[in-house]
């Protein structure tokens, strides 16, 4: 057996001892980091465990190591998410019908258009039924329910919720949704228009885009992974999942710069003219050029002007 010394190794492939003793250094340093990442990861994911790869690098923002590094090492340790696709149907044509006033429309100001759907969750052998509204805007889910059935009084809790939360009387502003029996409901209709709030509706879903997404997000990316025991805390976990969506949760469709309250208190602090608008998606309308798509509801950049007369959260 010939015995060589490790600095003739060194020297035979070309490196000094210094060298290989300062990378051993440095990936010891490195797999310390990656280490306390890993932790701030699991905290992130407790709170929030639908959070996919990339977006849980745009949130821990780690310094020693890029977007694309840190995707596959973290891909590799299992963090990947697998999607949950859903089937139930909750809302059934009503009697009464009201135009899409939205379609195409160019959306220039916090709280001009909101959107609203229903959703479930099967929970312990029974289904309980979700209602979110959302501001096309900013994101920012201003209302919301937890119910055990489908009747209207769970969306006139959400629409009082988001009443509540606007605190103001709201000038101009469009109640976007499906044409569900509970939203042409007299009961609902009659508390919009007693708030002066315009009625629009859509045919299918992709008319519906805010809202359909909203119920995938709070659903597919917290509800479903977490243990939920009963009820109460079914109710319990929609409030920490919609804290987290509007204060934690960083958002594509502001380049994963923003929260929703990051990105409406951000805007405030804008010239009109710097603030952008949002247009909103349409099915097959090649009129409304740059239109966005379902899945990209994105705000545009263009020098609009831009109004903001409420007074949400005091920041107005």
């Amino acid at each position: 057996m010939i015995n060589h010394s490790l600095n003739e190794l060194y020297r035979t492939v070309g490196v000094t001892k210094q060298a290989v003793q300062q990378a051993k250094k440095r990936q010891q340093a490195f797999d310390l980091e990656i280490a306390q990442l890993v932790i701030l990861a699991d905290e992130l994911r407790e709170d929030h465990p639908g959070c996919g790869v990339e977006k849980m690098y745009y949130t821990l923002k780690p310094e020693f190591m890029g977007r694309d590094q840190f995707c596959e090492i973290f891909m590799e340790m299992g963090y990947g998410i697998k999607k949950i696709k859903n089937y139930q149907k909750t809302t059934y044509a009503g009697l009464y019908s009201y135009p899409n006033l939205i379609e195409g429309m160019a959306i220039n100001r916090p709280f001009q258009v909101i959107q609203t759907d229903i959703t479930y969750f099967y929970l312990n052998g029974e289904f309980y039924y979700l209602v979110f509204i959302i501001d096309v805007y900013t994101r920012i889910i201003v209302g919301y329910s937890v119910n055990d059935n489908l009747r209207t009084e769970g969306n006139i809790k959400a629409m009082k919720m988001a009443l509540s939360t606007l605190r103001y009387q709201p000038w101009g502003l469009i109640h976007h949704s499906d044409k569900g029996s509970q939203y042409s409901s007299k009961e609902y209709t009659s508390l919009l228009n007693k708030n002066n709030i315009h009625i629009s509706m859509g045919n299918i879903a992709w008319e519906n885009p805010y809202a359909e997404r909203i119920n995938g997000i709070i659903k597919n990316e917290y509800l479903k992974r977490w243990i939920i025991k009963d009820f109460s805390d079914l109710k319990r976990k929609v409030a920490k999942a919609v804290a987290n969506y509007n204060s934690i949760r960083l958002h594509r469709g502001f380049k994963m710069k923003y929260t929703p309250m990051g990105f409406y208190k951000n805007i405030l602090n804008l010239k009109a003219q710097e603030r952008p608008t949002v247009i909103v998606y349409t099915e097959g309308r090649k009129n409304f050029l740059g239109a966005s798509s379902p899945f990209e509801v994105c705000p545009r950049e263009e020098p609009l002007a831009h109004d903001c007369p409420m007074e949400i959260f005091n920041e107005c």
